[in-house]
């Protein structure tokens, strides 16, 4: 192998600063997320008003657990019930304790928070109030999923519009992120999690989110069922920060003067209040 010469990477970095300025992109890269145009902008005045705040439709989110029962495989069913009996004794187990996202299909599911609905060019984003990291991006600009998806807890989301109703497929997701039917119960997908939804209005104010979800290692066949939001268009339904590990700080000076947040010590799982 040669030596490369303090000339020969100069050489290099001129022609890699050339390229960059002919194409706008590093050499070798191509830009996969172009800037809107302002056709892309008008675009989004057809599509239908999701403007406003929307909060679940929580009563009809425990009448469902009944009404579309999940389909468990037989030994999950056991765990669940196991789950199920102990929050009836009053002992919930508590499954969004430690301040994770919770992620898909959770959010959508079980939620008791309100969420905002953001369109852009060639996305759809869902912004959440609590945890601080609850956010959706679903891609419909006609991108496909990744061949290789690195996991997280909402998964990759790539979305079409027929008519009005945004129809969305979600994979990629955690095999940690739970299948909940409340906050107490519920069991982790597993892996190989697929969701498919379809968002629609119903009326002015209600916006419908039907899924089909399957989970071939918890349950025995594609589970579908629908959840509700009613839109808040009142200021006072202002989406809020939530931050959930706030609760367990408490807010002091050091010697400096400077505000901080410190952990409130606990005992047998309570917070003790700071002195």
């Amino acid at each position: 192998m040669e030596d490369v010469t303090g000339m020969d990477i100069l050489r290099f970095s001129l022609l890699l600063v050339a390229l960059t300025a002919a194409t706008g992109a590093p050499a070798g890269e191509t830009d996969a997320n172009p800037a809107p145009t302002t056709k892309d902008w008008a675009a989004i005045a057809r599509l239908p008003d999701w403007s406003g705040v929307w909060t679940p439709f929580v009563s009809d989110q425990n009448r469902r657990i009944k009404a579309d029962p999940t389909p468990w495989r037989p030994e999950v069913a056991k765990q669940v019930a196991a789950m199920e009996a102990e929050e009836e004794a009053g002992r919930p187990r508590g499954l969004f304790i430690d301040c994770l996202p919770e992620g898909m299909p959770s959010w959508m599911l079980i939620t008791h928070n309100a969420f905002e609905v953001l369109y852009t060019p060639g996305r759809v984003t869902l912004l959440g109030e609590m945890d601080g990291n609850r956010i959706r991006r679903i891609y419909t600009d006609g991108r496909g999923h990744p061949p290789d998806p690195d996991p997280t807890f909402h998964g990759h989301s790539i979305g079409h519009w027929e008519g009005g109703t945004l129809v969305v497929d979600t994979i990629g997701v955690l095999p940690q992120s739970w299948i909940a039917v409340s906050e107490a119960v519920g069991v982790p997908n597993n892996g190989d999690l697929h969701v498919v939804e379809r968002i629609h209005l119903e009326g002015a104010d209600r916006l419908y989110d039907d899924l089909e979800i399957t989970a071939p290692k918890v349950l025995a066949r594609p589970w579908k069922t629908t959840r509700i939001y009613f839109r808040q268009r009142a200021r006072k339904y202002d989406i809020v920060e939530g931050v959930c590990l706030q609760g367990g700080m408490a807010s002091k000076q050091d010697e400096y003067g400077n505000w901080l947040y410190v952990p409130i010590p606990q005992e047998d799982g309570n917070p003790v209040p700071p002195k």
